[in-house]
């Protein structure tokens, strides 16, 4: 049974100034591990002809399928505020695009496939450990509600890779809208490279804003529209307590998705000043931050579209400028709607987001568990009977007390019955969440060639929203760790 992939590539045609052609690295076992079926469908790829020995060489980058075009992308970035003008795909390779069953065109690539003129010495290979982890995480989100890349399979190399240990190797197969990032506009603009810039933001404008084409300002309407898009991005990931743990600009998605799953991870206990990544020393990307580094990092694309916003350079940073101050009242605007939601709200009052902020800062002080005070919320909504699951959350129960007075003197304003409060907050607020916790014990399990533990909670993982008794045990009370979780950026 043939594997067909519906491939028309058009990062491909841009030219070799924006790419460089490669073939992905054979390896010497090549088995699929897990593969994405529903996501397959989506695709217009058969499941079925995936699954095979063929799929899993075509998985793995031992052979390529009919239309393929492989490359590997340029671009630099900001990493941790310091500018590298090149850094591009070292150990990932763009195999085609396809149109999916939708209209929509879709990269994919092939995570862990070798090394390319990128690598930078590695090896361009990829762990076990982080290939199910994003494949974890990714096709969370993307059951959360959120924009991200997904994960069409994770295949294991039959080969082992060198880190602090040695460890067996995999190969994600990723899916995303683009791998366009701010580095890669980057890239051409250190280089002075303005036609490529221009050319590059055509290609971005026809696939991912194409309402933005006949604009007047067409350029000056797709650095608005790429704000937007990070604005009501980074409103949902602080929404379910998401921290993105690594938010340099060439891991900032110009199509608005959330890319790059390294040392991410979930918040527990609320804190804003939370960080799990063990390579943020400064908290650079903690989660009260990572709005504030959306918006440094938007600064730095305008900074590479300047030419193209006006031919006037005083203008132009005026432009973009303007462009800029938006970003804070879109994203407020993303985030009070997303919280407002989280606590019942409907309509709108003066003192919501004060309602809303002095929740979280008791949270704060109280240590309670950001998911699961926000899920049980939806209880107490309904009955007030709920409120003794929500009090148990908080260190000093009467904090919870003096909020839910206003907080229900609130609700009452609302329109809906209390019934419907609570189904529209448990809509929004999940049951079920990558605890890390969880992911570290499935992941653990993996390495011992055991994936019943996560196929098991990549199945809890499909339905957030949901309370299924067979998960219970996944919505509980997280252990409390001996010592501070820390993530790794999987390389």
């Amino acid at each position: 049974m043939t594997v067909h992939f519906p491939f028309d590539n058009s990062y491909a045609r841009l030219g070799e100034r924006f790419h460089q052609p490669i073939l992905p690295t054979p390896v010497t076992a090549p088995k699929l591990l897990k593969l994405n079926r529903p996501l397959c469908a989506e695709l217009g790829i058969d499941a079925d002809a995936l699954d095979t020995a063929e799929g899993a060489e075509i998985l793995a980058g031992n052979r390529l399928p009919t239309g393929a075009d492989p490359i590997a992308v340029a671009y630099a970035g900001h990493q941790f505020g310091n500018f590298v003008p090149q850094l591009g795909d070292g150990r990932a390779i763009l195999i085609g695009e396809v149109v999916d069953r939708a209209g929509r065109r879709r990269d994919i690539q092939l995570k862990g496939s070798g090394p390319t003129a990128f690598s930078r010495s590695g090896d361009g290979r990829a762990a076990l450990g982080p290939v199910l982890r994003e494949y974890l995480v990714s096709e969370a989100m993307a059951a959360l509600g959120i924009p991200t890349t997904r994960a069409l399979a994770a295949t294991a190399t039959g080969e082992p890779v060198y880190r602090e240990t040695v460890l067996p190797g995999a190969v994600l197969t990723r899916v995303a809208s683009s791998h366009v990032r701010v580095g890669t506009f980057q890239y051409f603009a250190a280089r002075g490279e303005e036609d490529a810039v221009r050319r590059l933001a055509d290609h971005v404008i026809e696939r991912h804003y194409p309402e933005t084409e006949d604009a007047p300002h067409r350029y000056r309407a797709l650095l608005e529209a790429v704000a937007t898009r990070q604005a009501a991005l980074v409103a949902r990931w602080m929404q379910v307590g998401f921290i993105h743990g690594v938010m340099n600009t060439d891991n900032m998605s110009i199509a608005g998705e959330t890319i790059d799953y390294g040392p991410c991870a979930f918040l527990d206990v609320y804190d804003p000043g939370t960080v799990f990544s063990l390579i943020d020393r400064q908290g650079r990307y903690a989660y009260g931050n990572q709005p504030s580094m959306a918006s440094w990092n938007l600064a730095r694309l305008a900074e590479c579209l300047l030419p193209l916003l006006d031919q006037d350079h005083d203008r132009a940073v005026e432009i973009a400028q303007e462009v800029l101050g938006g970003f804070a009242a879109a994203f407020e605007a993303a985030y009070l709607d997303g919280f407002s939601a989280k606590i019942g709200l409907q309509t709108r009052q003066a003192g919501d987001a004060d309602l809303i902020n002095d929740l979280l800062a008791i949270m704060a002080q109280q240590k309670a568990d950001f998911t699961l005070a926000f899920r049980q919320l939806g209880d107490a909504a309904e009955n007030s009977d709920g409120d003794a699951q929500v009090r148990s959350l908080f260190g000093d129960p009467a904090a919870y007390d003096s909020w839910a007075v206003r907080w229900r003197e609130r609700l009452a304003a609302e329109p809906q019955e209390t019934s419907e409060c609570r189904a529209a907050m448990d809509a929004v607020n999940p049951a079920v969440i990558p605890r890390n916790h969880l992911v570290e014990e499935a992941l653990a399990a993996a390495l011992s060639e055991d994936l019943a533990p996560f196929e098991r909670l990549n199945e809890a993982l499909a339905k957030p929203y949901e309370d299924r008794a067979e998960f219970a045990d996944y919505a509980g009370v997280p252990p409390t760790p001996e010592v501070p979780y820390r993530t790794f950026c999987g390389t």
